[in-house]
């Protein structure tokens, strides 16, 4: 092979790959919209089924495990029905995507969590309504974990206590906290929240 070969294949190569270069800017440019407006969609149905007959309005924009999360104004008839807050957690195996949904009184009405890689058979069950369900009705005070049996408290998950952990007192807790010191506190409306 000589040097002229090894040029010829270079250039070659260099066209082929600027060609699927252009192909894929092409291609993003054009489906970056239509992914955008997939999102807001889903976003907007996640919103709508935790706070049903709601209108929202984004409040501000929050960070918790230096991941980038989003808090709502819930409004029925022009008056406040509650908020939403998206918040992480983290898991035995991964950061845990949720939604809380709150009342007026910061007091949990439902959760939605969006996406997670916990351990299938085990803490995938925080995504069952039997888990969710423990959450409901309770207040910042009362988000807290515990092995055994209660109703004043949230039961973990049996061989999941973790995963029980990064969605109750990680995500749904912080993400309550920030709502109260935020939204009925007034304080700062864009800060880091960091919890290792």
């Amino acid at each position: 092979m000589t040097v002229k070969d090894i040029i010829k294949i270079t250039l070659n190569l260099v066209i082929v790959y600027l060609i699927g270069g252009f192909i894929l800017a092409f291609v993003y440019a054009n489906a970056s919209p239509k992914i955008f407006q997939n999102n807001v969609k889903a976003e907007q149905e996640a919103l709508k089924q935790l706070i049903p007959g709601a209108d929202f309005t984004k409040l501000g924009d929050w960070t918790i495990h230096d991941k980038h999360a989003k808090y709502f104004e819930a409004k029925k008839d022009g008056a406040t029905a509650g908020y939403v807050i998206q918040s992480f957690g983290k898991g035995y195996s991964s950061y845990i995507n949720t939604f809380v949904a709150v009342d007026r009184d910061f007091v949990v009405q439902k959760i939605n969590i969006l996406a997670h890689g916990e351990t299938p058979g085990l803490g995938d069950e925080i995504e069952l309504d039997y888990f969710k369900d423990r959450l409901k009705g309770k207040d910042v005070d009362h988000l807290k974990v515990l092995k055994t049996e209660t109703k004043e408290y949230v039961e973990a998950i049996s061989g999941a206590t973790i995963s029980s952990r990064a969605v109750t007192e990680d995500a749904v807790k912080h993400g309550v906290e920030f709502l109260i010191k935020t939204v009925k506190e007034g304080g700062t409306a864009d800060v880091q929240h960091q919890h290792n």
